[in-house]
């Protein structure tokens, strides 16, 4: 998955912003968010620059966190904490 995919899909997740919502905004197919979302294809550069505009008339969070995260910083794909495993374990042996 490209960089704006993944960009667009935590924004989505983030601001629970719809892939229909998004579409109906844009005036496009569905389908097409959903291909961008999953990383089937990616956005050209018209339709990211679109992709800024649509999410700047839902929320303007949304926009900035968009441009910040496909620009700049990409969103981590960490675990969730509750089931994020240590880098260096360490095994506890009681003492006797």
């Amino acid at each position: 998955m490209g960089r704006a995919g993944k960009a667009l899909k935590q924004v989505l997740r983030q601001y629970s912003i719809t892939q229909n919502q998004l579409a109906v905004t844009m005036g496009i197919d569905r389908s097409n968010v959903s291909r961008w979302v999953n990383g089937s294809r990616d956005p050209s550069a018209e339709a990211v620059a679109e992709i800024k505009d649509a999410l700047t008339r839902i929320q303007s969070s949304a926009s900035e966190d968009f441009v910040r995260w496909f620009l700049y910083e990409p969103p981590s794909e960490t675990e969730p904490e509750e089931t994020k495993q240590p880098d260096n374990p360490v095994e506890l042996k009681p003492t006797n």
